[in-house]
């Protein structure tokens, strides 16, 4: 009785013996590796066909060269290809394997049998988180498609893993309002809390700096301080630019103001809760009495409006725990790297470094002790990366209805406020704030609108003039 699967050979690859698969493997020059396969593993027919290149190479084939692999999958797909099957078993057990099996109802064809890797297409921007650009995205729907195939002769079909970057980007930019003013009050507040926390300062004479391992073995630098606030204005530098000329900038602007909005509420917390002693006998800091509220409230708008910055002539003591500059330079160096193409290497690097000479500065200045800077960046890079783990994998719109997403209502409700319309993580895409027909645009309203102007005074003088000579 003949075998109900046949390719147009001579003999059917399911009876194929490994005597049979020596013979294959000599036919196509690879006869090398016929006594691992067909001597050692027994490969026959029905094995070669449920052979997948991870097989080849991984344990316990292990082959060691990418060109034979290449060639063993390429003319196992073709014998796939070739094979011509109406046993439901057969396509079943296989299928189970290699997927070599679709139903017509995803493929469009029922005579071929296709075979589906499973490999993953990242652009070269987002390589590092195995995503696919939209560019990539259009190739991916291609390759997703009934025509998608790698080739035209061994039919191989590629099915892609879905892409994670975000189909919805409203700006929503009321939204980003809404974290500017959420952002600039933590900041009045955080003023507010050091004008408390300096009258609270321990005194020198009876709380003497405590050990701490780097600051008694870093020598003191007195212009360090300085050096910090320079690289973090550096680091702000960037990061408004590259706001600025996002296309998604809104986007971006309002997560920046809400995370760090959220990490200096949480210090003005930990500053009020335990007041450290002074770190460096070289500060000079006294509990400062101000007396009345409408004293504590004039320093605290002296703090606010220079940013809590020492170039900008302001000193405070007490706010030790967690160090705002570590805050700063780890906050800007994160959104940098995160919304930059990935191919600027040289940027993200150039970031760092700033980054990681701000907090030695900070220590060499023995203005905050070692756990203040280490509390600093695990929080700030803690909820950084928690933020983004949620929205890059769409908790909020993809668990909707789930016991998760009231979860991440509960426990971050800023978080679900602001992502509440964005399902997925967002594409790096540049482009002018103003292009040239913006700008275009503006010069013709501000024509016409001068010229309406214009039009009108002289209409009035006019009219002046002919009631004068009519009297």
């Amino acid at each position: 009785m003949p075998s109900p699967c046949h390719p147009p050979g001579p003999s059917p690859v399911l009876q194929w013996t490994p005597s049979h698969v020596r013979s294959w493997l000599t036919g196509l020059g690879l006869a090398k590796y016929s006594k691992q396969l067909c001597d050692q593993h027994r490969i026959d027919g029905p094995a070669l066909l449920m052979l997948q290149e991870e097989d080849l190479r991984q344990p316990p084939l292990s082959l060691d060269i990418l060109g034979d692999i290449k060639h063993l999958s390429y003319h196992i797909n073709a014998l796939r290809f070739d094979l011509q099957c109406s046993d439901q078993k057969v396509q079943y057990c296989l299928s189970k394997q290699s997927s070599i099996f679709p139903s017509p109802a995803h493929t469009g064809d029922s005579s071929p049998l296709l075979r589906s890797n499973s490999l993953a297409s990242t652009s070269s921007d987002d390589s590092s988180y195995g995503l696919a650009s939209p560019m990539g995205r259009h190739k991916d729907q291609q390759a997703n498609s009934p025509r998608g195939l790698v080739c035209s002769s061994c039919q191989a079909q590629v099915h892609l893993p879905k892409s994670n970057l975000a189909t919805i980007l409203n700006p929503e930019r009321w939204k980003t309002a809404v974290a500017i003013l959420y952002a600039l009050s933590v900041s009045w507040l955080t003023a507010l809390t050091m004008t408390v926390v300096h009258d609270r300062v321990p005194d020198m004479n009876k709380y003497p700096p405590l050990p701490d391992i780097i600051l008694d073995n870093v020598p003191h630098i007195p212009w360090a301080f300085e050096m910090t606030e320079v690289t973090g204005m550096a680091l702000l530098s960037i990061w408004i630019l590259v706001v600025l000329f996002h296309k998604h900038r809104f986007i971006i602007a309002r997560r920046f103001f809400s995370i760090a909005g959220t990490i200096f509420l949480l210090r003005c917390i930990t500053m009020l809760i335990t007041s450290l002693s002074v770190p460096g006998v070289h500060l000079d800091c006294k509990p400062r009495p101000y007396g009345t509220w409408a004293n504590r409230l004039y320093n605290a708008y002296i703090i606010w409006s220079g940013a809590g910055m020492s170039l900008q002539g302001v000193r405070t003591c007490g706010d030790y725990m967690f160090s705002g500059h570590t805050v700063s330079l780890t906050l800007l160096n994160f959104f940098i790297t995160e919304y930059t193409s990935r191919r600027i290497y040289f940027l993200h690097t150039f970031t760092w470094v700033l980054s990681c000479f701000g907090v030695f500065f900070i220590l060499a200045a023995h203005e905050h002790y070692s756990i203040d800077v280490f509390v600093a960046f695990y929080i700030t890079s803690r909820l950084f990366l928690y933020y983004h783990t949620l929205v890059n994998n769409r908790a909020v719109t993809k668990y909707q209805e789930s016991f998760d997403a009231k979860r991440t209502w509960f426990y971050f409700p800023l978080f679900s406020f602001f992502e509440q319309n964005i399902d997925g993580r967002i594409p790096n895409e540049f482009q002018l704030p103003l292009t040239p027909q913006d700008v275009k645009n503006m010069f013709t309203r501000l024509e016409v609108s001068l010229r309406t102007r214009f039009e009108d005074i002289t209409k009035k003088r006019n009219e002046k003039r002919r009631e004068k000579k009519r009297t």
